[in-house]
This record gives C-alpha cells, structure tokens and sequence, in this order.
C-alpha cells in the first residue's frame, strides 16, 4: 500500500462538542481533528456547519462506528450512500471504522462486539470491506477493538485475525495501541508480540486513549490520562512503524482543549525520540 494513500498527518485530538466553539474562534495549535462520522451524518444544523469551519484550517479523518462489517445482515446501503456523500463533500484524508459487528437481524445495539478469530469470520469482515471499498472508490482503515469476551472456536490470535483481514481485503489497519493493553491485560496476550506481528506497510493510523481499571479487567473508556505502560507500547509502534498519524482520543470527562494539546505534543515527542533511537539503532547494526 502505497504511503501517498495516508499521508503523515502529524498529531491530532477528536473533535468534541466542548470545544466547538473555541476551535473555530480561535483556531488553536492542532495538525488535525478525527471526526466521529455519525455525529456529522445530518441534512443541517450547527454539527454540519462547524464542521465546515474546521475544514476550511485543518485535515480531518472521518471516523465510523455503523459499518458493523462484521455482521450477518447485509451492508447498509442507505449507509454507505450517506457516508460517501459526506466524504466528498468534507474530503476527509482517510475514513475509518472498526473490526467487529454492531447487531444483526436489523437490531443495533449500539456496541462495538468482538467476532471469533477464524480463516471464516476473516474472509467474511474481508469480502465486505472489499464490498465497501468499491463502493466508496477508496482504500479504508479498520480499527482493533476493545474486547471482554474470547470465542472458544477461535483459531487465530488476535494479531492474525487483524492482519488476515487487512490483507485479503487489500486495506489499511488503525492500529489503538490502548486497545492492544486492554486485551493484554483482559485475555493474557501478548502486547509487544502483537505490535511486532502487524504488518508494517498496513499500518496508517494510531489510537492513543485512557481506560478503567477495574482490578480484574480494564475497560476502554477514553476518560482517564494514558498509562506509561501504554505510552511505552506506543513508542515501541513507532520504532516498528514509523511516524504513523497519531490521535488523542478523549471522548468522556472532556479536558480542556489545550490538555489536549499538551497530550498530543508529548506523543510529538516521545514519537519523534522513538525515530531517532530507531535511526541509530539501524546505524549501529550495519556498522
């Protein structure tokens, strides 16, 4: 896949309902925004026109959590038409959405569930991304979810399941490095495994996010700071994969903005010190 499709994007934070106003008054010091797609899917209204504002100074990425690739239904296509019309009329550098399945036999409900990590289940997510990706006239990113339950039919590991699926259906991986703990911790995997095993060249995005510590499990919440231990399998993403665009991602008990901004320039940092140590690491062993 080539790079062009995705291009670097640098470091960006979701666009939240709290700082509407102050991102387009003000026009603070932000590289992008990540859009949750269905908060903008509407004929009119404030939602649509501050979206208009932000693109007018920023990128943006368009975000879904409504492809339910996963299922059994069949694609919605009022769906993909309203998602398309959107990104034309926004040009969003990339649309993305996650591996999993929202409901079935026309029932939403309204959660991101896991699918049995099968060759089956991944020609299935695969042929209908490729549907999707038709349909759209553009390559997407799919995202790793949080998860709390394993299938006992599973044959694959979850690192597999993912990269199977991103390469039969000839597509780009969101890789949350948030979610890689979360099921680390939730399931016993291993999380630095799960990193090196990913394909490089299909890695365009990460997630960066807080979760719940519930003693037992970790629950994904996007509400609390980042844990070092996430931090550390960030910069061990980005010695394996490069600069890939990096998002903040905050979605409950929203900080203020420049928070944000402050949490998006240390990812800057420790991103760009994991290059440089990458660099001379790859010096040294040719020496």
């Amino acid at each position: 896949m080539s790079r062009r499709e995705f291009p670097a994007l640098g470091f960006g934070v979701g666009l939240r309902r709290p700082h509407y106003s102050e991102i387009i008054d003000t026009h603070p010091r932000m590289d992008w925004f990540e859009v949750t797609t269905e908060n903008f899917m509407v004929e009119g209204g404030r939602p649509l026109e501050v979206l208009e504002r932000v693109r007018e100074r920023y990128p943006i990425v368009m975000h879904g959590v409504s492809l339910s690739i996963g299922s059994t239904d069949p694609l919605n296509r009022d769906y993909l038409r309203a998602l398309d019309a959107m990104a034309r009329r926004f040009e969003p550098a990339w649309i993305s959405d996650h591996l999993c399945w929202t409901g079935v036999s026309d029932r939403n409900l309204h959660d991101l569930l896991p699918l049995p990590y099968t060759e089956e289940a991944a020609f299935h997510a695969a042929g209908r991304i490729r549907e999707v990706q038709d349909i759209l006239g553009r390559r997407i990113l799919i995202e790793n979810i949080s998860s709390y339950m394993a299938f006992a039919c599973s044959t694959l590991t979850e690192w597999e399941f993912l990269s199977a699926v991103a390469e039969e259906a000839d597509c780009g991986i969101l890789l949350d490095i948030n979610n890689i703990f979360v099921n680390a911790f939730n399931h016993g995997l291993d999380a630095e495994r799960y990193i090196d095993s990913v394909p490089i060249e299909r890695v365009h995005q990460f997630h960066l996010a807080g979760h719940q510590d519930h003693g037992r499990y970790l629950l994904d919440t996007h509400d609390h700071p980042l844990r070092a231990e996430v931090w550390r399998l960030y910069e061990r993403a980005v010695r394996r994969f490069g600069a890939v665009s990096t998002l903040i991602e905050w979605d409950d008990h929203i900080p203020e903005f420049r928070e944000l901004q402050t949490i998006a320039d240390e990812a800057r940092s420790r991103c760009d010190s994991a290059v440089r140590g990458a660099a001379q690491g790859a010096i040294d062993t040719h020496r």
